[in-house]
């Protein structure tokens, strides 16, 4: 996952920082909020456990330059719903470090842009769950629906921060490629909330996972 190198140059680039500090700010908050929750050894565990799956997926599964970005099955709202939202935010940021640190050192100037992008819709879809899925209902009992719910908004999300950097660096000349993206991106949407609801199904056939530490609460509790 990554802007393409050029989009946003200059000075301008120093905007990137500015809105990677504040998804960071929000991220450690939520860190330390989980930490009092659950712990800190449960917290950690579901963070590597993030970091590799995000890291797997950027790498492994099909991705292909579309426009001004890439499309990539990040599966943000599976690793949500599975380890939470401070731990996914954790194993996102990681794997898209240690991509441009190890893989695509050309990717390293977009960071903050990069994950600006992964972490803004992320915190959103956060906010978005509460709204959504009554305060009963454990996340292994979501209805398709609610899934798609959920995978539109994180994607949608994905797809309006890559517009806004691609505007931000290119201005209305960037409006091909943009619509391009986005509507590559249409694929994941509806590949997604299946991945989801699969997962999930999964989980509930796993014998003490409620009791492990290694996924998120909700999964198998009401709020």
């Amino acid at each position: 996952m990554h802007i393409e190198p050029g989009i946003v140059t200059g000075a301008k680039i120093a905007l990137s920082y500015a809105t990677a500090a504040g998804a960071a700010a929000y991220a450690l908050k939520s860190t330390l909020t989980e930490i009092g929750a659950r712990g800190a050894a449960s917290l950690a565990t579901r963070g590597v456990i993030g970091t590799a799956a995000a890291f797997s997926f950027f790498q492994l599964l099909p991705h292909f330059p579309v426009g001004v970005s890439e499309v990539h099955f990040i599966l943000g709202s599976t690793l949500f719903l599975v380890l939470g939202a401070a731990p996914a935010a954790i194993g996102l940021a990681l794997a898209l470090l240690l991509q441009g640190l190890f893989l695509a050192p050309f990717d390293l100037p977009q960071y903050g842009m990069n994950v600006t992008t992964l972490l803004v819709p992320l915190f959103a879809l956060r906010w978005l769950a509460a709204k959504i899925i009554a305060p009963g209902t454990r996340y292994v009992d979501l209805s398709y629906g609610q899934a798609l719910a959920l995978s539109t908004a994180y994607q949608g999300g994905v797809v309006a921060w890559v517009a806004f950097w691609a505007f931000y660096g290119q201005g209305v000349a960037a409006t091909a490629a943009v619509a391009s993206f986005g509507a590559a991106y249409m694929m994941v949407v509806l590949i997604e909330p299946l991945v989801d609801l699969a997962v999930l199904a999964g989980a509930k056939s796993v014998r003490d996972l409620d009791r492990s530490g290694l996924v998120a609460r909700r999964m198998f509790h009401t709020a």
